[in-house]
């Protein structure tokens, strides 16, 4: 079982995933949330989650400097982190990668599209 963090600014979208994880069937335990990488930093030293979904552009703290953030620090190298986006621009998508995503998903998604991008992830 796998702890999840979801970080986006829009309490909707959080929701709307939390939703549609427990709809998955994934392995699951607990989902928190996140407004931003601020908030979300707090959020991993306080639970020792094991996946973290996160949208790129965000207030105060974006997705790709919690990114950084995130694979910079040694108790988090084992935290696969999946950025969720609405980003046409293949540019910030690229920029992920190369910090070290484990993928990302495009809104708007489906439950389906959540659910084979973040399965190979749990086994």
């Amino acid at each position: 079982m796998v702890d999840v963090l979801i970080v986006d600014d829009s309490v909707v979208i959080r929701r709307m995933i939390t939703r549609i994880l427990r709809e998955t069937e994934l392995p699951i335990q607990d989902v928190f949330e996140a407004g931003d990488g601020i908030e979300a930093l707090a959020a991993l030293k306080q639970h020792g989650v094991g996946l973290v979904l996160s949208d790129i552009n965000m207030p105060n703290m974006d997705g790709l400097e919690l990114l950084g953030m995130i694979r910079r620090n040694p108790d988090w190298k084992q935290v696969h982190v999946v950025m969720i986006t609405t980003e046409g621009a293949e540019r910030k998508v690229l920029e992920a990668i190369r910090l070290g995503a484990s993928g990302y998903v495009r809104k708007p998604f489906t439950p389906e599209q959540i659910k084979t991008k973040l399965t190979p992830l749990m086994a």
